[in-house]
């Protein structure tokens, strides 16, 4: 009998530029979280939450995120 398809999460990437002035490319965001009135304002909110999920395994100080930017 024939599987059904996956459903499939498309996301978009993001570049982070950090308080500190560290950056990391190619942060994955859910395309479903963007659009609408606010743009990709909601990103920030997703990649401030794994970036606490991170810090907590990793034991690591959170560092603010100064500006977002969607990858070329």
């Amino acid at each position: 009998m024939a599987r059904k398809p996956a459903a499939r999460t498309e996301f978009v990437s993001f570049d982070v530029i950090y308080d500190d002035g560290t950056q990391r490319s190619n942060r994955r965001v859910p395309k479903d979280v963007l659009g609408g009135l606010d743009g990709d304002e909601p990103a920030r909110a997703v990649l401030e939450a794994q970036d606490r999920e991170i810090a907590g395994r990793s034991g690591r100080e959170i560092v603010h995120i100064k500006t977002i930017q969607r990858s070329a």
